[in-house]
């Protein structure tokens, strides 16, 4: 058949060996994905692992991401999800229908919150909430369906007792699933960390932290080891028409390899730090889930048998500096800088007033405006040189 050159220039007429080995595996950008044959159209079904039917549902590379995060938090069945934020609200649609509860702890990530509330006011879903250090304060009813959990929790770091609240829920046969985002798969293993052999039932990770490592992806992942319950997400992926870009997911598989080391060194950091912010007199508190006075510590010694602890240390200031006092200070902050998220290679520091945060009474956090560091790849001298010079604009 003879063709036009513009028509030649579309089907590539040569094309050269499509198959070679490499470091980083070949990259995917599809949303049509071509058929064999008609056969081929017909015998697929939704519920494939590797439905290769549109690129909304998967290629090569995000299906490589997928298993290789599944494989990091020691599960079996993993979705990705545009960010963290939009995994978790996956979790919610899958599995809260109205007239269900669901508790949440009182240091939740606060969009999950936000949401949450939403379901509540929209579909009379049940919204209850929970000190993570007491298990007793979790009192799951019939119609509860969902228990989240965060290791370590948002903003104040609260280690939770992950073993008891998970007996508890096993006990009531109530669906738990675990914000992983801080332990990304590393400091602990969601699927089996107890001498029991406790494990959570979902873990969504927000991979625009660690996993990415860059500071410039979103991405979110929900993973599983139970097929049912990956199937029942799946389907609502589907409908949600959740996807990823290829690149992202190709970015992200580039940053594996070494996301244990930069966990590791940002911990080792954190740990340093938090050690020399225990004696400035202008804080109050200091929160790591590693210092045996921050609240849960035990809890973490128990799970986070590697001793693992990632980059994150809060403090509360002392309460005669006022919210402006605070800002001045954080104004004046050179190499961290002020924003959201953690795990890039640049520090990060943000300012927070637990009074608008928190619904239940916090006897064991002082009383004071509450900064949490985000710990970069940046020497840690040098970060605390630049705490240490901003703490001047205090006076």
């Amino acid at each position: 058949m003879k063709k036009s050159l513009q028509t030649e220039r579309i089907h590539a007429p040569r094309l050269a060996p499509q198959y070679i080995s490499t470091i980083q595996p070949p990259l995917y950008r599809a949303s049509t994905i071509f058929f064999q044959n008609t056969q081929q159209i017909f015998d697929r079904k939704w519920s494939d692992p590797y439905d290769y039917s549109y690129g909304t549902h998967g290629t090569p590379t995000t299906y490589t991401l997928a298993d290789n995060i599944a494989q990091i938090e020691h599960g079996q069945f993993c979705l990705l999800a545009p960010s963290g934020l939009s995994a978790i609200q996956l979790v919610n649609a899958a599995f809260l229908e109205t007239g269900d509860e669901v508790w949440i702890p009182d240091n939740i990530y606060g969009p999950n919150l936000e949401y949450l509330n939403h379901l509540q006011q929209a579909f009379n879903i049940k919204v209850s909430i929970y000190n993570p250090l007491e298990v007793d304060s979790f009192q799951p009813s019939p119609r509860t369906k969902l228990l989240w959990m965060e290791a370590a929790g948002s903003v104040t770091l609260e280690f939770p007792n992950l073993i008891g609240l998970l007996q508890k829920a096993r006990q009531h046969q109530v669906l738990t699933v675990l914000d992983n985002t801080w332990g990304a798969g590393l400091a602990f293993n969601p699927f089996d960390f107890s001498e029991q052999h406790l494990a959570v039932d979902i873990s969504v990770h927000a991979l625009t932290k660690y996993p990415s490592g860059g500071g410039d992806i979103l991405m979110g992942s929900v993973v599983t080891k139970d097929h049912n319950l990956h199937l029942k997400l799946l389907k609502m992926h589907a409908l949600q028409g959740l996807s990823i870009s290829g690149d992202d997911a190709a970015q992200i598989i580039r940053s594996l390899p070494h996301m244990q080391l930069r966990y590791e060194q940002q911990s080792k950091s954190a740990i340093q730090i938090m050690q020399w912010l225990k004696q400035q007199p202008q804080f109050a508190q200091v929160l790591h889930p590693a210092d045996e006075m921050s609240p849960g510590h035990q809890y973490w010694q128990e799970i986070c048998t590697s001793r693992q602890s990632s980059g994150l240390v809060s403090v509360v200031f002392n309460k005669k500096y006022n919210f402006q006092a605070i800002c001045r200070f954080c104004d004046q902050l050179r190499l961290f800088k002020l924003g959201f998220s953690w795990g890039g290679p640049i520090s990060l520091a943000m300012l927070y007033d637990l009074k608008r945060m928190r619904s239940l009474e916090t006897p064991h956090l002082a009383e004071g405006y509450v900064v949490r560091f985000c710990i970069g790849l940046e020497t840690a001298d040098d970060l605390i040189q630049d705490i240490h010079n901003a703490l001047k604009q205090l006076e």
